[in-house]
């Protein structure tokens, strides 16, 4: 039950992150002084920052869903097979821009399950 409770708090932005990883919030204003440097954010280490925590985000939600299927738990959404979501960075900022600023402490990991989940509901 404790765990039922937690996925429900982490899947509706209700937990913050753990102290290692990255926030929303911080996410995004990595983002935002990147996008004040114009061409030359692509010589910052922060772009490889960034998609390495997003990298790590997919490959932890694709994980959970191996672990529930594994189980014979039915998955909290349905994605397209790997490689054959297309999400541009644009969206995905997007997306993560949609969250009230009060809830941008949870992680990128949480924030980009709860994406996915609203994205491709099992049907």
């Amino acid at each position: 039950m404790r765990k039922a409770m937690m996925a429900v708090a982490v899947g509706l932005g209700l937990v913050a992150a753990p102290a290692n990883a990255m926030t929303v919030a911080d996410f995004l204003a990595k983002v935002t002084a990147l996008k004040a440097k114009g061409p030359m954010a692509m010589l910052s280490a922060d772009i490889g920052l960034l998609k390495q925590e997003i990298d790590t985000a997919s490959a932890a939600y694709r994980a959970d869903l191996a672990a529930a299927a594994a189980a014979g738990k039915r998955p909290r959404s349905c994605p397209p097979p790997k490689g054959q979501v297309k999400m541009g960075s644009d969206e995905l900022i997007a997306e993560f821009e949609r969250i009230p600023p009060a809830k941008r402490n949870v992680s990128v990991s949480a924030a980009f399950a709860a994406m996915m989940h609203r994205r491709y509901p099992c049907r």
